[in-house]
């Protein structure tokens, strides 16, 4: 009979059990044969102890220490021992101990593995999620894990103690276009209809306001079929929290807070609050982006005016169509062949083309540009760009105003990533207000919320053109990267039907989509806001990681693909024609 009544773990071996017998159970980490003696680092969660197999101490055990292989799962029964001076593994917890095996049990043997622990770095990431449960065992993935259990357990911890109530919402919902595509769920009972799974728990937590929760939050696993990237997962998990009887700063005031518990908690780093706040205006206007990276400078210069009497065609054309001029302002000597590249890189970025300007030794203007620039051009861009001087270089992109600062943002994110510009260890949060209510589809000139169709809008909205209005939303982001948003939401009916009817939504369309929530609107609904983290994306971020597939313990690939389950994948015609998918033609007698 196989035994393996572990009596303690591998990486908890301490002075206190010196001289005693215990049990350890655990993987085979290394072997290491020195001919007389084999010495096995046996690893289990907790960390790795070394055993000693001695044939002087006992023969069969040594023995059966020749048959061990890495990964091998095996018991062992022996003494602890301390190592002598010169051997004690300071890089070790349990390094200047040693157990001293008398038997050992082979619980599981592992044949020849498709990667080696020690070489998943290099490994392709398919085949690492085909065999998830061995890249699982390394050590930086367990960390990886534990860090994401800890931060799961603080944040618990904080909103059990803010008087929040866990609630859970349903999985199997009701289809609504809240943005993007989502996954469908064909019922058995009632053919030709479908549920949704929730791209989040929205509509649902506004309902719980209105049953009286007040302070709601979940730990919501939610989904959405669109495009993979390495920040997005079809299946995720974000924190959800709505309150009611609140205003924007209250719910600011929560989440900074909770930041703040959870960074201490897990890391040990202290998170100085209030977070800075910026207008949508102000972060697009001057980085190019509703999510900026403030870690570093690079903010978008304006020069449209500059070249407002311009003869250079290209521009011209631009700036006669209300096109603008941007650029990025940077302290760096680049030869000419780098200042190629960096024009490729920004074509790649979408950019139609990059002009760029600086000034040589002599205080000239070097530019492929320069023969149509005017004499006094530098003593203008001065004045706009103060700090242009002998080092400086703008990059120049010109285009509809969207466009152009778009690209100007995605460089800015290039650039600071190249001139090491970016403190990595940095942790820099910001709230950006004050967004656009509604968004205009260029093609079919629809209006479209920016949120979703339950953002409140601004007091004054009313006399405000669709482009003009702004939402009560807010975004809090980290080191560029978007980690939830919110809004305070509407509860009146009256501004409900003016904003579906803005968004080209007739009553009837929005009685059948939204009905329950309009009814409720009209049978005690109160103020109310919430907002949504997205745990993956905070994890990721917390441990440094480049894709949040790496914080996930059972991710899909970037196609959408469980390797290790074969997911999706093909589903008996039977089983379809139970749902009423599939009408295949019967069988005759």
């Amino acid at each position: 009979m196989q035994r393996y009544e572990r009596t303690v773990s591998c990486g908890r071996v301490g002075a206190e059990h010196l001289g005693k017998k215990i049990n350890l159970s655990g993987w085979v980490n290394k072997r290491r044969d020195h001919g007389g003696l084999i010495f096995i680092d046996l690893r289990d969660r907790y960390g790795i102890m070394q055993l000693v197999f001695n044939p002087d101490f006992s023969q069969a055990a040594h023995d059966q220490a020749r048959q061990l292989r890495s990964e091998f799962v095996i018991s062992v029964v022996g003494t602890v021992v301390e190592r002598s001076a010169a051997t004690v593994n300071t890089e070790l917890a349990t390094g200047r101990f040693e157990l001293q095996v008398e038997t050992i049990t082979i619980l599981n043997k592992a044949k020849a593995l498709p990667f080696t622990l020690d070489e998943a770095v290099n490994v392709e990431e398919e085949l690492r999620l085909k065999y998830r449960y061995i890249d699982l065992r390394r050590p930086e993935m367990h960390e990886k894990l534990v860090l994401r259990n800890n931060v799961i357990f603080a944040l618990r911890e904080f909103m059990h103690n803010e008087t929040f109530y866990d609630i859970e919402t349903p999985i199997l919902t009701k289809n609504s276009p809240e943005g993007a595509r989502e996954f469908l769920v064909p019922s058995r009972l009632h053919h030709r209809s479908f549920y949704a799974l929730p791209q989040s728990p929205q509509l649902y937590k506004q309902l719980l306001m209105a049953g009286g929760m007040e302070r709601y939050y979940q730990v919501a696993r939610c989904f959405r079929d669109e495009d993979l990237r390495s920040d997005r997962q079809p299946e995720f998990t974000q924190l959800d929290i709505e309150m009611s009887f609140i205003k924007e700063g209250d719910i600011q005031d929560i989440i900074e807070r909770l930041i703040a518990h959870v960074w201490k908690k897990a890391l040990n780093v202290t998170v100085k609050t209030p977070f800075r706040r910026m207008a949508y205006d102000e972060a697009f206007s001057l980085y190019g982006s509703d999510k900026p990276d403030l870690r570093f400078g690079l903010p978008i210069v304006d020069l449209t005016t500059l070249f407002a009497h311009t003869e250079l065609s290209f521009l011209r054309a631009i700036l006669d169509k209300q096109g603008k001029v941007g650029a990025l302002h940077v302290r760096h000597d680049f030869t000419r062949s780098e200042l190629d590249s960096w024009v490729n890189k920004a074509q790649k970025l979408e950019a139609k083309g990059l002009l760029w300007i600086r000034m040589k030794e002599d205080g000239s203007i070097d530019s492929p540009v320069a023969k149509f620039l005017p004499e006094d051009f530098a003593t203008h861009l001065k004045q706009i760009v103060p700090e242009f001087g002998i080092g400086s270089i703008l990059f120049i992109v010109a285009g509809k105003q969207t466009q152009a600062w778009t690209v100007l943002g995605r460089l800015r994110l290039e650039l600071g990533a190249a001139l090491n510009l970016i403190d990595p260890q940095e942790f820099n949060f910001l709230w950006v207000t004050d967004f656009p209510l509604f968004e205009q589809d260029e093609t079919t000139k629809q209006w479209n919320a920016v949120h979703h169709p339950f953002t409140s809008p601004q007091e004054g909205w009313e006399k405000l053109e669709p482009s003009q209005m702004k939402a009560r939303a807010y975004d809090v982001v980290l080191n560029g990267v978007e980690l939830g948003g919110g809004s305070i939401r509407i509860h009146d009916a009256q501004i409900q039907d003016k904003v579906f009817d803005l968004l080209g939504l007739s009553k009837e369309q929005a009685q059948n989509k939204f009905g329950f929530l309009l009814e409720a609107q009209e049978l005690g609904f109160p103020p109310h806001g919430g907002i949504a983290l997205g745990l993956d994306r905070l994890i990721m971020l917390m441990c440094h990681a480049e894709s949040i597939r790496e914080v996930i313990a059972f991710p899909k690939t970037q196609r959408g693909i469980d390797p290790l389950m074969a997911a999706p994948a093909e589903v008996q015609a039977e089983q379809i024609r139970e749902y009423g998918l599939l009408f295949a033609p019967q069988k005759k007698d």
